[in-house]
């Protein structure tokens, strides 16, 4: 193995070695799941773990071959040179855009991993809400709530512990939103203010992790003042018409309280 070789090889295990151990940091801190599905904890830990043990072999491999140089194949001093029809000036070429590529990987690699360890992991925003379009209609593959759709029309249904999402959905896809007019609630998301006073109390819904995030929110009217942007706060209230005539979006909660709060453990919905 050349040098060139031997420090692409040690680069690439100690970029694997450094990402399984600040997952594993994240994993033992309790916060994997500010960044992935809960149901995909076990399963990332585990790779992470087999992920370092793999990696600290190869890089103790690669440096008993550095001890030992007679252990290796090839080890003559023209494996560095790279021939090229233009001569030293092509070598050069590509010996320079070499490193500029294996320096950028580093830089974006050391920046990852510190990141992970020093900046403190915290959830999607308001912002990012705003961006993916927090009051669409596109709520199917997030929420998946079809069954209580139709269950609607039985009193005995307990919405008691029905989300951000649940309602969402509810709303949108309920023909006869009537039977929804005055139904009371209490539900807990941040806020993404509206260009109308009020605001969208929102959720991030997770499939698989923070990438495939998705915002969903029920609207709020309020006579007092509107909370600032991504605070979390509790929402008493009922369901009412709309005052937004021109809004798809045909029920708003007329909140009676609208309580700050701390950001819940589990800041996600799935």
């Amino acid at each position: 193995m050349s040098s060139s070789e031997r420090r692409r090889v040690l680069f690439g295990l100690g970029s694997v070695l450094a990402l399984a151990v600040a997952t594993l940091w994240l994993g033992a801190a309790g916060h994997l799941d500010l960044y992935i599905n809960p149901r995909y904890g076990v399963f990332t830990m585990v790779l992470a773990a087999i992920a370092v043990v793999a990696a600290a072999a190869g890089l103790s491999a690669v440096a008993r071959q550095s001890a030992h140089p007679h252990l290796e194949r090839g080890h003559g001093h023209g494996d560095d040179v790279t021939v090229v029809p233009d001569g030293s000036s092509g070598r050069g070429a590509a010996r320079s855009l070499r490193v500029v590529a294996v320096a950028v990987a580093v830089v974006v690699t050391v920046g990852i991993s510190t990141a992970m360890f020093v900046l403190p992991p915290t959830t999607l925003s308001a912002r990012t809400a705003q961006q993916r379009s927090v009051d669409s209609g596109s709520l199917s593959t997030a929420t998946g709530s079809g069954g209580a759709v139709a269950l609607l029309g039985s009193g005995s249904v307990d919405t008691s512990e029905y989300g951000v999402k649940d309602w969402a959905a509810l709303i949108r896809q309920t023909t006869d939103t009537s039977a929804l007019v005055g139904k009371r609630l209490r539900l807990t998301g941040f806020v993404v203010p509206d260009t109308d006073g009020g605001f969208t109390l929102t959720r991030f819904v997770i499939s698989c992790c923070a990438v495939d995030a998705q915002p969903v929110g029920v609207g709020v009217v309020t006579d007092g003042s509107v909370p600032a942007a991504n605070q979390w706060v509790t929402v008493s209230g009922a369901l009412a018409a709309n005052p937004d005539a021109g809004s798809d979006v045909p029920l708003v909660i007329r909140a009676a309280t609208v309580e700050q709060v701390q950001r819940p453990s589990d800041p996600y919905e799935y």
